[in-house]
């Protein structure tokens, strides 16, 4: 049976935004892997007595000696801005919260910092690199079936559609909560079109905020049939960051292959339909008209 303290540890670990716990006296006493991501600072070394200068801005006055009852109150829903710096020099603007920890007695007995990196800072090489590798394979990967499915569509003759899906909301969420709430977002949104792929199907990332899906249908008209359906799907995950609740929702397009496309063309057509999609207010399905 696993220790309550392993699934503590293992979960404070896997917490999607930058976490440091503060002892009594304001030493680091733990510092999860999303910290290390952030800051360049890895957990060896920062898990001392003594915070490094550079996060200095970050961590120092938010002990429990300074939060003090003024600061056991509500913090801004959505956090404040602090500027330090990260490990290689770049300046970090990191959007935080604090909270006051207390045992049985109301004693203060600690700190927890919250943290993810401001909007401005998104192209610093503050560990983010890691999602945009994730992100060029998984573009390389759909890139690569569709040029397979295409292949199969030209000789064989095998029906060949395609989805390209944005999510509404991502530009104002990675606006106003950073870039780290949108990912997790996006996380979502594929999580629930995965559920609702058919055996003809396959989803890949293509951008930020976006999807394509290799669909097999037969017609144009079955096609657009099963994006409504997973437009539905995708107005049934909402989402929760620090509070807020999201509904969420998608703009798609919809381009069934013909004998005179080329791949690119294919391509061009689904994303024209989906930026009409965008256009007519989000939440909306457009089918691209066939070429001649």
């Amino acid at each position: 049976m696993v220790d309550r303290s392993e699934l503590m540890q293992a979960a404070l670990e896997s917490f999607p935004e930058g976490l440091a716990l503060l002892d009594g006296h304001g030493g680091v006493a733990f510092w999860n892997r999303a910290a290390e991501c952030i800051t360049g600072f890895p957990s060896i070394g920062t898990v001392t007595r003594t915070v490094p200068w550079e996060l200095e801005p970050l961590l120092l006055g938010h002990s429990p000696e300074a939060a003090g009852e003024a600061r056991s109150g509500p913090r801004p829903e959505r956090g404040v801005l602090v500027e330090t710096q990260h490990r290689y020099g770049s300046k970090l603007p990191l959007m935080m919260r604090t909270v006051v920890l207390r045992d049985p007695l109301g004693e203060h007995i600690g700190t927890a910092v919250i943290f993810h990196i401001a909007e401005h800072l998104d192209s610093l090489p503050h560990g983010e690199s890691c999602e945009e590798s994730n992100l060029e394979a998984a573009q390389a990967e759909i890139e690569e079936q569709a040029q397979s499915a295409f292949d199969d569509f030209t000789k064989r003759g095998t029906p060949l559609g395609l989805l390209w899906i944005t999510v509404d909301q991502a530009h104002e969420l990675r606006k106003t909560h950073g870039k780290r709430a949108c990912e997790m977002m996006i996380e979502r949104i594929e999580r629930t079109l995965t559920h609702g792929l058919r055996p003809i199907e396959e989803l890949g990332r293509w951008g930020d905020d976006e999807f394509l899906i290799l669909s097999h249908e037969a017609s144009a008209g079955s096609l657009a049939s099963n994006a409504q359906v997973l437009a539905g799907l995708a107005r049934t995950s909402d989402f929760r960051w620090w509070g807020d609740r999201l509904s969420l929702t998608v703009s798609i397009g919809a381009a069934q292959a013909v004998k005179t496309d080329t791949l690119p063309q294919l391509f061009e057509r689904a994303q024209a339909a989906m930026l009409v999609s965008v256009h007519a207010g989000g939440n909306h399905i457009t089918l691209a008209p066939e070429r001649s």
